[in-house]
């Protein structure tokens, strides 16, 4: 287990910059997420961690020791890679137990050891099978093990479940964070896929063009982010946007929004400028009859319990998730209720959240 610390981190390739300055802590035995889409610099983060990229400036920090420029090999990190890149011509046990041969340990270890990780992954049973005629998710096993059976310090994973089909995805994400639970080790993992991040992380640092926007636990992200794009790129369906109508004082309370007045959390802080806009997730709207917000149904999307209804308004297209008990047909004039608690004002200046009761609140209360 290890405590990473990555202290003013920047990459530059030529005049691109691939990583801004980029501060934080990853705490011992935590399973730490970086999220962001392609292109962000999370993977070149995770290789600037690993020691495969060197940084432009800042230090990288391994249990307090200054690891910036030492070389992959010297950091005692296991890296799982998105496409495997096992050994076709060895079996699963002979892949699986490279790293302990190539340290040369003793025989009767290396086959104690390789054998412990292949029942901790259910794969005990295919040691002696070629790994070029495995299905994709028993490879991402040995993948696994062969990280595993090393017991690094830390171990890195780039989108290692990106080559397997939804269904599987789902099931090893289940997998992934049982067999973190159990070994205990620090963990980093980077994906796109924000269903993958909530699902298994401790904390999760979301990245966009080189910069981190927003380090937490999935629960306070997702219910309190810190700026538009984060607030856009969790959640699925994502946060609906509404343009509001007049300056937001601070203090207030009540804005009006396609001719509507909403509720909303006190606001703690002013705006740059003149205009705001307003997040509200699919599940914090309620079709109802009372509901000061008109509009007219577009389309209805059945989802089994609940059906996704997208409604055009004055304040433009939203998105609402509600139980499939309420009746609704394309076409037809609904009103829309607010949860005003959980009610977000942004700054599109800044980009950035403005300060409100609502983060005054604990998270507890925020879960969807």
């Amino acid at each position: 287990m290890a405590e990473i610390a990555l202290q003013d981190v920047h990459k530059a390739f030529g005049d691109f910059t691939a990583v801004r300055s980029s501060s934080f802590t990853i705490r011992n035995g935590e399973f730490f997420v970086m999220l962001g889409p392609s292109g962000c610099g999370k993977t070149t983060t995770l290789r600037m961690i690993a020691g495969l990229e060197l940084p432009t400036s800042g230090r990288i920090l391994l249990d307090g020791e200054d690891v910036t420029f030492n070389r992959a090999s010297q950091r005692d990190i296991a890296f799982v890679f998105q496409l495997f890149a096992l050994y076709p011509h060895m079996n699963v046990r002979q892949n699986i137990s490279f790293p302990l041969r190539t340290q040369r340990l003793p025989r009767r270890e290396v086959r104690a050891r390789t054998e412990e990780v292949a029942r901790m992954l259910q794969i005990d049973g295919i040691l002696e099978r070629r790994v070029s005629g495995l299905a994709a998710g028993d490879r991402q096993r040995v993948a696994l093990g062969r990280a595993i059976v090393r017991r690094a310090k830390a171990f890195l994973m780039d989108e290692p479940l990106g080559a397997l089909d939804a269904e599987f995805r789902e099931t090893m994400c289940e997998e992934l964070r049982l067999l973190h639970d159990r070994i205990g080790a620090t963990t980093v993992y980077v994906t796109h896929d924000q269903i993958e991040a909530m699902a298994m992380a401790d904390r999760i640092c979301v990245m966009n063009r080189g910069e981190v926007l927003q380090i937490g636990p999935p629960m306070e992200v997702y219910a309190r982010p810190a700026t538009r794009f984060v607030a856009g790129f969790l959640g699925s369906p994502s946060m609906n946007f509404l343009p509001a109508e007049g300056r937001i004082a601070v203090g207030a309370t009540s804005i009006r929004v396609g001719g509507a007045t909403l509720a909303m959390p006190a606001v703690r802080e002013g705006l740059a400028g003149p205009e705001a806009v307003i997040g509200a997730r699919p599940e914090h709207i309620a079709i109802t009859d009372e509901g000061p917000l008109r509009g007219r149904v577009f389309a209805v999307e059945y989802m089994g319990a609940r059906q996704l209804v997208t409604v055009d308004t004055e304040a433009g297209r939203l998105r609402v998730r509600t139980p499939n008990t309420v009746r609704v047909a394309a076409g037809e004039t609904v009103g829309l209720a607010f949860d005003a608690e959980r009610l977000i004002v942004f700054d599109p200046v800044s980009d950035r959240a403005v300060a409100s009761a609502l983060f005054d609140a604990p998270a507890e209360m925020e879960a969807a």
